[in-house]
C-alpha cells in the first residue's frame, strides 16, 4: 500500500551560506529518508525554503549597507546552490519574503488563532536601546543565559542548553550592536495562549510513536509546569505585518511566522503544478504523516509550540515524528555562522565530490549526542571506507569480469548454492538496512550497506579467482557472477546516501538509472540479466592525501 508523506527540513536563516552542522543537522537525514521512499514507490513532497525574516537577515543588511531583501534573495539563491550540488534535491525551496507566503498563508494563520481568542494583546516590557535609539528584539539584546549561566545568549534562546526564555530573564544584558546597557521600556504585543494547548500536547506527545528519545523526553518535560503565554510579534519593520488595525509598525515574531512556511510553500507548489488545491492531500489528511527534521535548537518550537499552533488553527496534521540530531562541532565548539565557527558548504564542495561529504556527514551524524567534525577524519574515513571496502571491491569485480568474462553477466548464478549463500547475506544486509531506515536511524543503514561490501570482499578473497580462472573457470565464472549481484546489490542500498555514486553502478551493471521498489525487494535474488554488458565504472573512489586535509 502506497503511503503518503510530507517532508520538511528546518528553514535557513537568509542571512549566510550554509555550513556542516546544517547539513547534518536536518537537511542530509530529510533527502536521504525522501530519496528512501520514494525508491519504495511511497507518495512524499519534500518542502523548504530560507527564512528571509528576522533579526539575523537585518542585522546582516547593516553590515552589508543593503536591504533586508537583497540580502535574502542573495542567500537564498547561494543556499540553492549549495543544496543542489550536494545532491540534496526539495520539490520546492521558496522563501518566507514571498507574498504567497505574507497573505493570505501567515497572516490568514494569525488571524483565525486571534479569531478563537487564543492571542491576546498586552503591555511589556522590553529592552531599549537610547544610543541605538530603537527597541532591541531578541537576537539584538545578548547577555548570560538565566537558566545554565552561560555567557553571549541571545535574546530569546540560549545555545549552550537548548532552553527558551524572554529577553528580560537575561543575566547582564548588553545591545548586541552597540554593546551598551539596555534600558526597559514598555510596548504593546500580541501573546500566543501556549498554555491552554499544555493537555491536548501531552496527550498527542504520550500517544507518539517512534521518537527519538531526546525529542520526546525534551519536549514532554517542558509541559510539567504552566506554560508562558509566548509573544508572537515584534517592533520592526522587516517581516510580515500584523493583520490588526492599530499594529501599525508591528510585524510576526520569526518564530510564529517561520513554520507556516512548511504550510505555505505547500501551497505554493501545488499552485505552481496546477492543482491549487493539491495541498489539502498532506495537510488535510489524517492519512499523511508530517516529518520536521531539525537540530537540537529548534526541538521546543517544532515539538510544542508549532503543534499548538496546529490545534489553535485547526483542520491540519499534526506532526508524526520532528527527528532532531544533536550539534555537529568544529575545534570542539558547535558549529555556528553566528559564532565565526564554520566549515562551509559550499567550500567544501569546492575541493571533495558531493558524494564523499555526505558519506562523512552520515557517518558521524549526531543522532543521538554531538559529534565531532575534522579534516584528518574526513579523510581516513574516506580512504579506509570508501577507497578501501567499496571502491577496493567494485574495482576487483569490474577489472576481473571485464578482463576474464567477456564484460558480460555470466549464466548460472540463481542456481549456484554458493552464490545464493552469498545473496542470503544480501537479503539479510536489506532487511538491516530497512528496518534502520524506517526508524530514521541513518548511520545504522549506512553501516549495513558498508558492512555488506566487506562481505563482498571476504567472498572476493575466499574465491580466489586469479586461480580458478586457470583451474575452474566455470566456478570462476559463477564466483564473479555472484560478486557482480553483490554490487548491483549495494547499488540500491547505496543510493539514498550517494546517489551519484549508485547511478555509476547501475549504468555499469546495465542496470535502470533509479533504484526501486522492486529492486529493493528482489535483493537476495540476481537483479542482473544473464548475458547484460558490463561496462567499469572507473576508479570511483581514489585515494584521499592525508596531508592536505586541513
Amino acid at each position: 500500500m502506497t503511503r503518503r508523506f510530507l517532508v520538511t527540513a528546518a528553514l535557513p536563516y537568509a542571512n549566510n551560506r550554509l555550513h556542516l552542522g546544517h547539513v547534518a543537522g536536518a537537511y542530509l537525514p530529510a533527502d536521504i529518508y525522501v530519496r528512501y521512499l520514494r525508491m519504495l514507490g511511497d507518495d512524499v513532497i519534500f518542502i523548504c525554503g530560507s527564512d528571509d525574516y528576522g533579526v539575523p537577515v537585518t542585522i546582516s543588511a547593516q553590515k552589508e549597507a543593503c536591504s533586508p531583501q537583497e540580502v535574502a534573495d542573495r542567500y537564498r539563491r547561494l543556499q540553492q546552490e549549495a543544496f543542489r550540488a550536494l545532491g540534496i534535491e526539495f520539490d520546492i525551496y521558496s522563501g518566507t519574503s514571498i507574498c504567497r507566503h505574507h497573505a493570505p498563508s501567515a497572516q490568514e494563520f494569525f488571524a483565525k488563532i486571534h479569531a478563537a481568542g487564543k492571542i491576546v494583546p498586552r503591555e511589556t516590557e522590553q529592552f531599549y536601546c537610547p544610543r541605538c535609539d530603537r527597541f532591541l528584539p531578541d537576537r539584538y539584546v545578548e547577555g548570560t543565559c538565566p537558566f545554565c549561566k552561560q555567557p553571549e545568549a541571545r535574546g530569546d534562546q540560549c545555545d549552550a542548553c537548548g532552553r527558551a526564555f524572554e529577553q528580560t530573564e537575561l543575566i547582564d544584558p548588553y545591545c548586541a550592536t552597540c554593546r551598551s546597557r539596555p534600558e526597559i521600556r514598555r510596548t504593546k504585543h500580541w501573546f500566543f495562549q501556549l498554555d491552554s494547548f499544555r493537555e491536548a500536547l501531552r496527550a498527542w506527545l504520550g500517544d507518539a510513536q517512534g521518537w527519538r528519545e531526546n525529542v520526546r523526553n525534551y519536549a514532554l518535560g517542558t509541559l510539567r509546569d504552566k506554560l508562558p503565554d509566548r509573544s508572537i510579534t515584534r517592533d520592526l519593520s522587516w517581516g510580515v505585518p500584523v493583520p490588526l488595525a492599530g499594529a501599525d509598525g508591528k510585524v510576526l515574531y520569526v518564530w510564529f511566522d517561520a513554520p507556516i512556511g512548511y504550510w505555505s510553500f505547500t501551497k505554493e507548489l501545488f499552485e505552481q503544478r496546477g492543482d491549487a488545491e493539491g495541498w489539502r492531500r498532506y495537510w488535510q489528511d489524517p492519512e499523511t504523516r508530517l516529518l520536521h527534521f531539525i537540530g537540537k535548537d529548534n526541538i521546543i518550537f517544532h515539538a510544542v509550540i508549532w503543534p499548538a499552533m496546529l490545534l489553535a488553527f485547526g483542520d491540519l496534521v499534526l506532526p508524526a515524528n520532528v527527528p532532531a540530531n544533536e550539534y555537529l562541532n568544529f575545534k570542539g565548539e558547535k558549529l555556528s555562522k553566528s559564532r565565526g565557527n564554520a566549515v562551509w558548504l559550499d567550500d567544501m564542495l569546492a575541493r571533495y565530490e558531493a558524494d564523499r561529504v555526505r558519506y562523512y556527514l552520515t557517518a558521524i551524524a549526531p543522532e543521538g549526542r554531538d559529534s565531532n567534525f575534522t579534516f584528518e577524519e574526513f579523510t581516513a574515513r574516506n580512504n579506509e571506507v570508501l577507497s578501501d571496502v567499496l571502491g577496493n571491491f567494485f574495482h576487483r569485480v569490474f577489472t576481473f569480469a571485464e578482463r576474464h568474462l567477456g564484460g558480460r553477466q555470466p549464466k548460472g548464478v540463481a542456481g549456484d548454492a554458493r552464490a545464493r549463500g552469498l545473496l542470503a547475506k544480501v537479503a539479510e544486509a536489506r532487511d538491516r538496512w530497512q528496518d534502520a531506515l524506517e526508524g530514521l536511524r541513518f548511520k545504522e543503514a549506512l553501516a549495513a550497506a558498508v558492512d555488506l561490501g566487506r562481505e563482498g570482499n571476504r567472498y572476493f578473497d575466499a574465491a580466489e579467482p586469479w586461480k580458478t580462472r586457470k583451474s575452474d573457470p566455470a566456478r570462476c565464472a559463477l564466483d564473479i557472477g555472484a560478486s557482480l549481484e553483490l554490487a548491483s546489490a549495494l547499488s540500491v542500498l547505496l543510493a539514498p546516501y550517494l546517489p551519484a555514486t549508485a547511478a555509476r553502478l547501475r549504468a555499469a551493471l546495465a542496470l535502470p538509472a533509479a533504484a526501486g521498489n522492486s529492486d529493493v525487494e528482489g535483493l537476495g535474488r540476481p537483479l542482473i540479466a544473464e548475458g547484460a554488458p558490463l561496462a567499469s565504472p572507473g576508479i570511483l573512489f581514489p585515494k584521499l592525501d592525508q596531508e592536505a586535509a586541513t
